[in-house]
């Protein structure tokens, strides 16, 4: 995976928010947001980003209940890591997500971020989280 970045990907029902990292696997970027469809096509877009960034790598959140327990959720997140992983050869990690969404949330309270801006970024800035905090972990 040298020379490769990693993307990050905050799968939802509504919105998937993306993030990428640098070649050096240092910092993390908003990548956008793909307006989810459909499960099927939400991975297609996904896999079609990833290699049109040649990526080496894509986290996926796995949202596991404050509790540590897996859910409806955490299972839907697993079957979307495992047809990504299928559909484009790329390796795909689940990583935990507890609290990116709140922690996005409190981040555009503080820049008084609001209405429709708010709603077009949450996504992206969450998969931003979740992405530098893989990275962060891995250093």
């Amino acid at each position: 995976m040298l020379n490769k970045r990693i993307l990050g990907v905050d799968f939802g029902d509504a919105r998937t928010g993306l993030a990428i990292s640098d070649i050096s696997g240092f910092l993390a970027s908003g990548a956008g947001t793909i307006k989810s469809g459909s499960f099927l096509k939400t991975a297609e877009e996904v896999v079609r980003i990833a290699k049109e960034k040649d990526v080496g790598l894509i986290v996926l959140g796995h949202p596991i209940n404050m509790n540590g327990t897996l859910g409806p959720r955490s299972e839907k997140a697993q079957a979307f890591a495992k047809h990504l992983s299928e559909l484009s050869g790329i390796e795909v990690v689940l990583f935990d997500e507890r609290l990116s969404t709140a922690n996005a949330h409190t981040m555009l309270n503080i820049t008084n971020t609001r209405g429709q801006k708010r709603k077009s970024i949450i996504d992206e800035m969450s998969a931003c989280l979740i992405l530098q905090s893989y990275l962060d972990s891995k250093r």
